[in-house]
């Protein structure tokens, strides 16, 4: 592959989605997928939907940061990243499914998940 291939063209915008933002048919895959490491998209044709989820952890607190998402010559580039509880942050002894879903425009481009 040229090295050109995975030069970055531009960030794409995009939006961090509540749960009640993510189209219904979608969001029950991730339900299926939630207790393993997923990486998942889908596509309205309007919007391209972008999840990626770090399966159980046996506490709440957990949050997630959108590295990276941009577009190349041959795709869409993806890259998240797990953040635990802070120290000293009380902290719900209960497991947890940390999930992020972002929404941006439709493009026909395949999404790479770093």
């Amino acid at each position: 592959m040229e090295e050109t291939d995975t030069k970055k063209l531009k960030d794409l915008s995009y939006e961090i989605l509540e749960e009640k933002e993510i189209p219904e048919e979608f969001l029950s895959v991730i339900e299926g997928k939630k207790e393993t490491v997923f990486k998942l998209t889908y596509t309205d044709k309007e919007y391209l939907y972008i999840a990626a989820g770090y399966g159980v952890q046996e506490t709440g607190g957990y949050s997630i940061s959108v590295n990276d998402c941009y577009l190349t010559k041959n795709a869409i580039y993806f890259d998240t990243t797990l953040i635990g509880p802070s120290k000293g942050e009380k902290i719900n002894q209960v497991k947890s499914y940390p999930y992020i879903v972002v929404r941006t425009k439709y493009l026909e481009k395949n999404v790479v998940f770093e």
